[in-house]
């Protein structure tokens, strides 16, 4: 069964003192850790961080006429998707245990940052004739 966890980044759950350097150096190296651990397991299908939502566009077709592309309306929210893994696992409890490793990430002091992480079982499309 795959999975997508989804990572958002909520600069009003990141209140608090400023990260220092290290511990952000200390923040990526536990992302690269967890990564390289699933991927040995042949756990991880993909895993990436997103650019910040300013760089994002949305883009409108009907299909007739040239898609309209903008670069928003973006929604009032400060939180926005910052990254996500997919992952191929055996039961949807290890894909549990596996987001909530993700949430207990280092933050400032090296305290667990206990990020909520969405875990969403990737849909196939319906078999045969619709």
């Amino acid at each position: 069964m795959k999975y997508m966890l989804l990572k958002s980044y909520d600069p009003a759950a990141s209140t608090g003192p400023e990260w220092t350097p290290e511990e952000i150096r200390a923040h990526i190296e536990f992302q690269r850790v967890l990564g390289e651990e699933l991927r040995r397991s042949g756990e991880l299908v993909d895993a990436q961080g997103l650019a910040f939502p300013d760089q994002a566009r949305i883009v409108r077709s009907d299909g007739r006429s040239a898609p309209v592309v903008t670069d928003g309306p973006f929604p009032e929210s400060k939180e926005f998707l910052a990254g996500y893994w997919i992952v191929d696992v055996d039961t949807p409890e290890r894909a549990l245990e596996i987001a909530a490793r993700a949430s207990a990430a280092p933050g400032p002091g090296g305290e667990p940052i206990a990020e909520a992480i969405e875990v969403r079982q990737v849909m196939s499309a319906p078999a045969g004739d619709l």
